[in-house]
């Protein structure tokens, strides 16, 4: 991935000319495996889309098009550090697009590619929370050609992916892309007791990794992460693990790295 690890996503320029086989599950983020996902092919190359639409074509003869159905958009969970949309049967959406509905389920990169923060503007932290914003665009854009209404787009997630959901809705990033949310089992403000690193420990932690690759504080050691061996990365992702799933990877504040001024210290003062 070069410098693109670590980085905001980047909206395709122009659409595919090749014709892309839905029937067969594409690459999974990065992570280390759980028996239970089952075999998933992993890769940096990872943010992609699955969508379930019931019959958009027009069986009779009436020549008015059919009405565009309601969307849900789906985030998976785990922890921000395992989880695929290609876990199946779990996050199979046939069975919900036969209620009606266009289901659409997306990856984003996990765990210190997702998350890892680098207080510079290619590297920002977050960056999973970006994937799933820029999947949302995607949608709202491109959505209807699926029979799905732009105007109609609900986005839920659980445990992780509804923490994910609950950063989206406070984000001004996200304002006007989605009608409604669910959040299943987690939001951004679950646990005071246990609150994302701050800027200064989570730049610690990403610069700890990187000394432990030989990357040295002395020279661009974010150039040089972006080098090292993604199966090295998740390595030392396993050996810095705590007893909480993931600790060492949880975001930082999400108003940091969605602009998201509204989030603060005074705001958490009025929900607690």
């Amino acid at each position: 991935m070069g410098s693109l690890r670590f980085a905001k996503p980047l909206p395709l320029l122009k659409p595919r000319k090749d014709i892309i086989d839905g029937t067969k599950h594409g690459n999974s983020c990065i992570q280390n495996l759980t028996p239970s996902f089952g075999k998933l092919t992993l890769s940096e190359d990872c943010l992609v889309l699955n969508i379930w639409t019931p019959n958009v074509g027009n069986n009779d003869e009436s020549t008015e098009a059919p009405a565009l159905k309601p969307v849900m958009f789906w985030i998976h969970g785990g922890g921000l550090v395992n989880g695929s949309i290609f876990q199946m049967p779990p996050y199979n959406g046939i069975d919900l697009a036969a209620y009606n509905v266009v289901v659409v389920s997306t990856n984003y990169r996990l765990g210190p590619f997702g998350f890892l923060y680098g207080d510079r503007e290619d590297a920002p932290g977050n960056v999973g929370f970006y994937d799933q914003l820029l999947a949302i665009k995607w949608v709202r854009e491109n959505i209807r050609q699926f029979g799905g209404d732009r105007g109609r787009i609900t986005i839920f997630g659980e445990s992780a992916g509804s923490r994910s959901v609950s950063s989206q809705i406070l984000s001004p990033l996200s304002k006007g892309l989605f009608k409604r949310a669910i959040m299943q089992s987690g939001a951004h403000l679950y646990n005071m007791d246990r609150e994302p690193l701050n800027n200064i420990e989570a730049l610690s932690e990403a610069k700890q990794m990187a000394k432990h690759v030989n990357c040295s504080e002395t020279e661009d050691w974010l150039q040089c992460l972006r080098k090292v061996d993604a199966k090295d990365i998740l390595k030392l992702e396993k050996s810095f693990s705590s007893l909480v799933f993931g600790i060492e990877f949880l975001p930082v504040y999400t108003h940091k790295a969605l602009d998201d001024h509204l989030l603060n210290y005074e705001m958490k003062a009025h929900f607690w």
